[in-house]
């Protein structure tokens, strides 16, 4: 299929860039809902930005509904980049479009969607856009691979390292030609070390025929069944439907078919926290430029050695300061086996989670995180995992970044945190 050629690497939009960057910063869950207005504005106006002459009216009551829903949240969104950087592009908008302040505040649709309905792709769709049928016609079938992480939070590589680890704040966990992931970890209980995922972006990148860029962003108690745009689909393109996405239970179970990429992705809530699995083909996940610094993404590399942390053994303590109902070794490993009868690495992290948490949740999460192993993993005698991997000193999962990539790397957490300090201010 030649992946590496014309992969559509635009310069990212105003939303989406801001979308991204609100998921890098290593700040805790609040109860700022600009998320919420901005997905509403989204919807409301389609994405457009810039409407007809005829459309501008209802466009200036798109934005007075927006101005309205961030006044809202404004008490407890003090400090949020997304929510300032929300406040003035309104501000920028209405002044272009001589909007006044005053006026009806109706959300109507500037442009109709397609329908929820249309399952199948277009029969014009450009065969670039599924995977399989463009995949080296004289080849054998590609080769899928899995990535997951669930729980405390522990991670399932494409190469089936399994590990638990802490990864406080924003991590990437894929980033190639055609798609970013990221995450960010906040703790479970104040002062534990014990971590769960309560934000998740995903970034499918404008790619040919097939798709425009698309936005993806879920967190605690907000599992969209859409893009950030309001779309369910890849766009206008002629391939658009050969990206979707799928309510699978409302509010818990969201599924994104990539066919153009041969990805399969699932997002769900599951008690307070996030989980994420991946189904991708191997040549996807390299189709990378910078192939040093993919040593720095989870799914591919793994945790960092100084980041992993062992399971504790029958008799152990927790490893982190736990709440005062959490389960003694015996009640944790008792609850588990209900769901995980297995005693493999699902079960043992489901354990390790009531150990550290309490929250009988998290034996749900190890437990779906295996269904969608069972889902997504192409060799099914790989199913079960028994080993972890904690590599040793002088055996790390990944290279060592370069001294010039770690250094700019503090230099870009340094300015995220400026940014925000100054926003606050």
């Amino acid at each position: 299929m030649g992946m590496g050629r014309g992969a559509g690497r635009s310069a990212l939009g105003f939303w989406p860039t801001l979308a991204f960057l609100l998921c890098s910063l290593p700040a805790a869950t609040s109860p700022c809902k600009i998320l919420k207005c901005n997905s509403e504005f989204w919807s409301a106006t389609a994405g457009s930005h810039s409407p007809a002459s005829d459309d501008a009216p209802e466009f200036c009551a798109a934005l007075r509904t927006y101005a309205l829903c961030t006044r809202r949240t404004a008490r407890t969104c003090r400090g949020d980049l997304a929510y300032h950087s929300a406040v003035h592009g309104i501000e920028d908008l209405m002044s272009q479009y001589n909007c006044s302040k005053d006026g009806p505040t109706s959300q109507p649709r500037l442009r109709t969607l397609p329908p929820p309905s249309d399952s199948q792709e277009r029969s014009d769709s450009p065969e670039i856009c599924h995977y399989e049928k463009s995949f080296h016609k004289h080849s054998a079938a590609p080769n899928y691979t899995h990535c997951g992480l669930f729980g405390d939070p522990h991670l399932r590589t494409f190469t089936d390292r399994f590990q638990t680890c802490k990864v406080q704040g924003a991590w990437p966990l894929i980033d190639n030609n055609y798609l970013n992931v990221q995450v960010t970890n906040t703790p479970v209980l104040p002062g534990s070390a014990a971590t769960a995922t309560s934000k998740l972006t995903i970034i499918f990148k404008n790619f040919q025929e097939c798709v425009d860029q698309k936005v993806y962003q879920a967190e605690m108690d907000e599992l969209p069944a859409a893009f950030a745009d309001g779309s369910k689909n890849g766009g206008d393109k002629h391939g658009a439907n050969s990206l979707k996405i799928t309510e699978k239970v409302s509010g818990q179970h969201v599924e994104i078919q990539a066919k153009y990429i041969g990805t399969t992705i699932v997002v769900r809530q599951v008690g307070r926290y996030l989980t994420f699995a991946v189904r991708m083909p191997e040549e996807v996940v390299h189709a990378v430029e910078d192939r040093d610094g993919q040593g720095l993404y989870l799914c591919l590399r793994g945790c960092p050695l100084n980041q992993q942390i062992d399971f504790p053994g029958p008799g152990a303590r927790s490893p982190a300061p736990a709440a005062a109902d959490t389960f003694p070794y015996e009640a944790a490993a008792a609850k588990c086996k209900e769901k995980l009868p297995v005693e493999d690495l699902y079960y043992q992290a489901c354990v390790f989670d009531l150990l550290t948490t309490g929250d009988v949740n998290f034996t749900l999460a190890a437990y779906y995180a295996l269904e969608d192993v069972k889902m997504l993993h192409s060799n099914k005698d790989r199913l079960h995992l028994y080993e972890r991997t904690r590599e040793p000193p002088g055996r790390a999962a990944a290279p060592r970044p370069r001294p010039g990539s770690l250094a700019l790397l503090a230099l870009l957490a340094a300015f995220l945190r400026a940014v925000a300090m100054a926003v606050a201010a």
